[in-house]
């Protein structure tokens, strides 16, 4: 007898599915086939466990296992739950009261019969909508995170039992359904990181506005204990709210790295990845034998933290020059080509040379020129080009650290930022690729950063005065649009370019050499 079942394998964030043949023949064995990995292969070990444990059993007879298309490569190990369907079906053990053909059924089996989370829920649940199956059955603890989709009918389990008694005895399974809009505004209102929190550095969280604004990518330059970490961490929390878009896409990736469990879901609050700085490249921009996303793309949508970023592996920054850019990476290996979209906003910290302290005759500790600018050239000219905002952060005085007045919250601050992207989203309608100003091109800065004549000799008169380098030209441009645009100012003035250039402080002469 020949029965099918439908499963699902997830490449990068899109998913294909699966079809699990099992046929039945004269004589004694179990043969997996269809390039299934050894986490595969030990399967049968897992299902005849599980089987025994609930009062079945795989028999003795040929049993020939093909997982189609035969040439994709099949990893993991959530078909347990697929091919034990199959086996029981096409041994005859269980009626089909309800068609298997209808549901793709997907999860790891414990040796009890219990099911253990999988990973790429929901990118399974959407490409099942997609392919017309009428529902899924899966393990509880992803269930919430499939049912996002709509369409389709999303069955959490936790026990073959619960299946079996399914499709054999028709007892119904109970559908998981979500309240989106429940979810998905549930946090906006109270962020873990507030901006009332951070008693003075005014002039930083002014800075951290027009960054957020216009999706700026920022580096935070001041001696240990000023407020980096504390203000990066609150960055999240005045960027505009997800839409449901974006909260879908970042969800997506989440789920094939397998980090959406903890979180019970989809993903309504933006990431914020901090990485140690001994990671290495793999880790950091995605890889590996089956090539799974890294924290690139799991800030998706949200910020990626550099903390001291000169005591970064070169190497390790160096790679995040064309993601930087292009907004996706792209991981090659010989058989397959996987793309992980990777549009975030990077937030660096650094202090100015090794001991911590920059121009402070009373620092305990003195770093000498030589020092220091060995120390800086760890970053390179290229991936400086690609940070629009450089900001010199102060420690805090004691009469503001005292101050008991709280200070602007993140929901007042996010309204001024949702506000300046409306304004973006509109002015780049037209564009495919352009959504928010720090994504412009030359073009895009000609036509939408003219400047009148003052402003221009402005501008002139401080790259020359101040040795501005070329690079910080549009960037300096790119900044004022987004002040002009906090300010609902369809004209760039003066006002907003001398601003901006407060914001190149890397790009001074004494810096860099």
């Amino acid at each position: 007898m020949l029965t099918k079942v439908y499963g699902s394998a997830v490449f990068g964030v899109e998913a294909t599915t699966i079809t699990v043949e099992v046929n039945v023949d004269i004589g004694v064995g179990y043969h997996l086939v269809g390039l299934p990995d050894n986490a595969i292969r030990e399967s049968n070990f897992r299902i005849a466990a599980a089987l025994q444990n609930n009062g079945y059993k795989i028999p003795g007879k040929k049993l020939i296992l093909n997982m189609s298309p035969a040439d994709l490569r099949k990893e993991g190990s959530a078909y347990d739950l697929t091919l034990a369907m199959g086996v029981l079906v096409a041994t005859g053990q269980i009626a089909e009261l309800n068609p298997l053909s209808e549901y793709i059924i997907m999860g790891e089996l414990s040796l009890d019969g219990n099911l253990q989370p999988i990973r790429g829920a929901l990118p399974i649940s959407l490409k099942a909508k997609e392919e017309g199956f009428k529902g899924f059955i899966l393990p509880k603890q992803n269930a919430k995170e499939a049912a996002i989709v709509e369409g389709i009918d999303v069955f959490g389990i936790d026990n073959i039992k619960e299946v079996i008694d399914f499709f054999n005895k028709n007892i119904p399974l109970t559908k998981i359904e979500v309240d989106m809009e429940a979810e998905f505004y549930n946090h906006l209102e109270h962020p873990e990181f507030d901006f009332a929190d951070v008693k003075g550095q005014e002039s930083i969280k002014r800075c951290m506005e027009i960054a957020a604004a216009g999706g700026h990518n920022i580096i935070l330059i001041g001696p240990p204990g000023s407020g980096k970490t504390m203000l990066a961490k609150r960055l999240p929390s005045i960027l505009p709210p997800m839409t449901l878009q974006e909260s879908l896409e970042t969800t997506k990736i989440h789920s094939v790295a397998g980090r959406t469990t903890e979180k019970g879901g989809i993903m309504t609050s933006r990431p914020f990845r901090s990485p140690h700085h001994t990671i290495s490249d793999v880790a950091l921009v995605g890889g590996g034998q089956y090539p799974q996303p890294g924290e690139i793309s799991l800030a998706h949508n949200g910020v990626l933290f550099l903390d001291e970023l000169p005591e970064f592996k070169r190497g390790v920054l160096e790679v995040m020059r064309q993601p930087l850019e292009d907004r996706d990476v792209t991981i090659s290996r010989a058989k397959f080509t996987v793309t992980y979209p990777s549009s975030f906003m990077l937030v660096a910290s650094m202090n100015p040379s090794p001991g911590g302290y920059f121009n402070d005759p009373d620092a305990p500790v003195m770093s000498s020129p030589a020092e220091m600018q060995r120390y800086l050239s760890k970053i390179s000219g290229p991936l400086l080009d690609r940070i629009d905002i450089h900001i010199e952060v102060t420690p805090v005085p004691f009469e503001k650290l005292s101050d008991a007045r709280r200070g602007e919250a993140s929901i007042v601050i996010r309204e001024r930022v949702s506000n300046a992207r409306k304004i973006q989203s509109e002015r780049f309608m037209d564009s495919e690729n352009v959504h928010y100003n720090a994504q412009m091109g030359v073009k895009q800065i000609r036509k939408f950063c003219k400047l009148d004549e003052a402003s221009l000799q402005l501008l002139k008169t401080a790259m020359e005065r101040l040795n501005l380098s070329a690079r910080a030209y549009d960037r300096i441009l790119k900044v004022a649009r987004t002040i002009a645009d906090l300010e609902a100012s369809e004209e760039i003035n003066g006002n907003h370019i001398s601003e901006a250039i407060q914001y190149r402080s890397l790009d001074r002469d004494g810096w860099f050499g």
